[in-house]
């Protein structure tokens, strides 16, 4: 009978699922790799990096957002990941393949590593990282679309009508940001198709986000 002996776990796994736990007070599944675990605290929207990128430029508030290979995920509230089929539908987007998806409960997403750790090329990474300290529910866009712990919408939004009591702002709907990451997603598989060989430049660009 042959054994298989698993393959050993990479240091960085412990400290990791220690700081996402510790810091965040995320569920975790220690890996390798470590993994979050969605639907509890969030679900997650994902989208080719080439369309987020362009999602990121209009909005500054979007809630953490993550990148890994040529995919972006972004958090949202929980329980999103099961209204994303009716709300593309409802927008009028159902049946566009627009490689836009969710990952809702029971589902799992690597983890990415915070602001300042090292990791291999290629690893996820943060690009609007969680701030420890800050409820993340209180900043993820939902249908109510508000906002406890940043500030809100689109670039060139500042106070006014958005402004709620308290000095909290009106933060970026859920409904919102799939309208504008479905339209994103669209013009990213119109580009490709365009370019040459329909491979374009797709995934080959480096991405700058702020």
């Amino acid at each position: 009978m042959a054994f298989t002996v698993p393959a050993p776990r990479a240091p960085l796994d412990g400290p990791l699922a220690q700081w996402y736990e510790r810091e965040l007070g995320w569920a975790v599944c220690a890996g390798p790799p470590v993994q979050l675990l969605t639907g509890l605290r969030f679900d997650v929207l994902e989208l080719p990096a080439t369309a987020g990128s362009a999602l990121l430029k209009r909005y500054e508030r979007t809630g953490p957002v993550a990148l890994v290979g040529h995919r972006m995920r972004l958090l949202v509230a929980a329980g999103s990941a099961d209204e994303l089929p009716g709300l593309l539908d409802w927008l009028e987007w159902g049946g566009v393949g627009l490689d836009l998806t969710a990952v809702g409960a029971g589902g799992r997403i690597t983890a990415p590593l915070p602001p300042g750790w090292a990791g291999s090329r290629g690893a996820a990474v943060w690009l609007r990282p969680p701030e420890p300290g800050c409820e993340v529910e209180a900043r993820l866009p939902s249908f109510t679309g508000f906002t406890q712990c940043g500030g809100a919408g689109e670039k060139g939004a500042s106070q006014g009508p958005g402004t709620l009591p308290g000095g909290r702002a009106a933060g970026l709907s859920l409904v919102r940001l799939v309208a504008a990451a479905a339209t994103e997603c669209h013009r990213a598989r119109l580009f490709h198709a365009k370019s040459p060989g329909g491979a374009g430049n797709a995934g080959t660009q480096p991405f700058c986000f702020s």
